[in-house]
């Protein structure tokens, strides 16, 4: 009997119809190396959850905020591997033939994996950031989550999973799993929405993201940073 798809892709959502059907559809297109879609659904109220199930994801829903949803998908997957992904981004083509091999590489689940980060947005600073995001990715090993991260399971737990935080889920988790393993590039691109981007320009959101990362290790409460953030 052939052994079932090693990956549960794990996707937290709140008012994205939008943009998740697509990247829906992008991963029911490799049968051979997803097991399960886990779309974690924080109160949307434009239908996401049915489209989600539709497209044939299991939906689970739970109060909003990204680590308390990434971590709900995480602790209910069955697959060997998880990948915890942004609702918005879009899979890079061959993505699905990139992640199986390095599925196949000796050792590979003692370490943990990313893509590079690309902004949907034709601006050319915003080429230079994701130049420094590679850069930051590789040297300082922090690579964040719309960069989407692929573990196996028992990294995952090892390392205590995703913890419920508002804001801030991706890069504390990082954190733990910089302190026990390598992370690593899978060399693929994964296009982030740029919406962002576009609202409140370059310099705004970039100096915003800065200033809340420095208050988060400056012990500033997630939640406060998540009100900030969100507004």
């Amino acid at each position: 009997m052939a052994a079932p798809p090693p990956l549960s892709v794990v996707i937290a959502t709140r008012n994205e119809a939008a943009r998740l059907p697509a990247l829906l559809a992008q991963l029911a297109a490799a049968p051979a190396l997803v097991r399960e879609v886990l779309v974690v659904d924080g109160g949307s109220g434009d239908g996401t959850g049915w489209l989600a199930r539709l497209a044939g994801a299991r939906v689970l829903t739970t109060e909003p905020g990204r680590g308390l949803q990434l971590g709900r998908g995480g602790a209910a997957a069955a697959g060997a591997w998880l990948l915890l992904l942004h609702a918005d981004v879009r899979l890079p083509g061959g993505w699905a033939e990139r992640v199986g091999r390095t599925l196949a590489q000796p050792r590979a689940a003692e370490r943990a994996w990313y893509f590079e980060l690309a902004i949907a947005a034709p601006r050319p600073e915003l080429r230079l950031l994701e130049l420094g995001v590679r850069l930051r990715s590789r040297w300082r090993q922090l690579p964040y989550g719309d960069q989407g991260l692929l573990l196996h399971r028992d990294l995952y737990a090892a390392v205590g999973g995703v913890r419920p935080l508002p804001l801030m889920e991706d890069l504390e988790l990082v954190e733990r799993l910089r302190r026990r393993t390598r992370l690593c590039s899978l060399a693929l691109p994964l296009e982030v929405d740029g919406r962002r981007w576009r609202r409140q320009g370059f310099w705004r959101t970039t100096w915003g993201n800065l200033q809340l990362r420095r208050a988060w290790r400056r012990g500033v409460p997630a939640i406060e940073l998540a009100r900030r953030y969100y507004g």
